[in-house]
């Protein structure tokens, strides 16, 4: 197979990265994440969600300057096995793609959950397999069905907080910050919260697939960064004024709870449907992201050869896509996952901690390494505030991923004369 066999075809331009970015951030983390990030943070929830901010900002600029030197698919993969070495990429490919997997999943069994709970697996398969289609239909149909997802996203949270702030029952009272939870409390909600903003990490993982990298990618990363920070502020503070830390904290659907608190029951159904449609967002963007992480790990040999094959009409890597797809649809239609998958939280950090190691190889000066430096700090420490379960199950899945590593190293070892 020939370079030109494999290669993608380079048409996202800035705005078209900046929607595949909010596609992937303001999805359905922001109906689901501010209730648990609430319970263990309790009046530190606004502190929390700036630390993991700070933190997000930090991996994302690293990831904009490895993007811009290494514009491939595979993302951190790519950037570790170059700066640091091929056991730090993959392991960083390892994180990415098994934690990402468990998360297309639950993602799924979440659009299940709100269109028809009675039927969720079903409903599951079917938007993973609708989905799947999508993308193997071009890089650009899948951008134009997340720009629709995304606006109507959007316009379902600006809805959301308009109506908690103009009803006349939010008080400022309520959004008292304190430390009612300690420090490890306020840590605990940024890791929780971090899962939120991964997302820009789409934008870098489709590096191969970007109309002038080196421009593009350090653009949009930042851009989609900050608006999914206005938009989790507000609906913050807006749900915040409305429930108070103690009850966000004990809501299942902290949203809907803060607009029928708000006086406005009837925007329930609107509030569920916008979840069902960020959840199908951000199943569309992780499916993206995994696939091409998977196509570079099969051009490597970690993964199978077959798995590298681009097709020759729609330039995506089809059958990576399709195999993506096809453990995402098993697994939503055996298991419910969406409990099972602290370990992606977990996942995602080490994955960003490989990035920040990798930029502050970078550049010798000073100044270009003090961000990778507090980003690889971050991570490590929101990683490690995690709740005991979590850290315990990504550690075990980080160690599989070691162990599948060294054995293939050490059969190709045998197999030499």
């Amino acid at each position: 197979m020939t370079p030109a066999d494999t290669g993608l075809r380079r048409t996202l331009g800035v705005r078209d990265a900046v929607v595949v970015g909010l596609g992937s951030m303001v999805g359905a983390g922001v109906f689901s994440a501010l209730g648990p990030a609430a319970r263990a943070a309790g009046t530190g929830l606004l502190p929390g969600l700036a630390l993991a901010a700070v933190v997000a900002y930090c991996n994302a600029m690293s990831s904009a300057r490895l993007a811009a030197r290494y514009p491939a698919s595979g993302g951190t993969y790519v950037y570790g096995r170059e700066r640091l070495g091929p056991f730090w990429g993959y392991l960083a490919g390892w994180a990415f793609v098994v934690g990402k997997t468990a998360s297309c999943a639950a993602m799924a069994l979440t659009v299940g959950a709100y269109v028809w709970p009675g039927q969720a697996h079903a409903v599951a398969v079917a938007a993973v397999v609708a989905l799947t289609a999508v993308n193997y239909g071009g890089i650009q149909k899948s951008a134009w069905l997340t720009r629709v997802i995304v606006a109507v996203v959007l316009a379902v949270l600006a809805a959301v907080v308009v109506v908690c702030l103009a009803s006349g029952r939010a008080g400022a009272g309520r959004l008292d910050i304190g430390l009612s939870s300690g420090a490890a409390g306020v840590l605990q909600a940024a890791g929780l919260l971090f899962f939120a903003f991964a997302g820009y990490a789409r934008i870098a993982t489709l590096g191969e697939e970007v109309r002038d990298p080196a421009r593009t990618i350090p653009r949009a990363i930042p851009l989609a960064l900050g608006i999914a920070l206005v938009v989790y502020a507000c609906v913050a503070v807006a749900v915040l004024a409305v429930l108070g830390a103690g009850r966000l904290g004990n809501a299942t659907a902290p949203l809907a709870d803060a607009v029928r608190a708000a006086g406005a029951p009837g925007l329930v159904p609107v509030v569920r449907g916008g979840a069902a449609v960020a959840a199908l967002g951000s199943l569309l963007a992780l499916i993206l992201g995994v696939s091409r992480t998977t196509l570079a790990m099969a051009r490597d040999g970690h993964l199978p050869a077959t798995l590298a094959a681009v097709h020759p009409r729609f330039q995506v890597p089809h059958r990576a896509e399709l195999a993506v797809g096809a453990v995402v649809a098993v697994l939503a239609a055996m298991v419910d996952v969406r409990g099972a998958i602290g370990f992606s939280s977990f996942g995602v950090l080490a994955y960003y901690a490989v990035a920040n190691a990798s930029a502050w190889t970078l550049s010798p000066a000073p100044s270009s390494r003090v961000v990778p430096v507090v980003g690889l700090l971050g991570c490590a420490t929101l990683a490690f505030a995690l709740p005991a379960v979590s850290v315990a199950v990504g550690a075990g899945v980080l160690a599989v991923g070691v162990a599948a590593y060294g054995v293939r190293r050490w059969l190709a070892g045998r197999r030499l004369p």
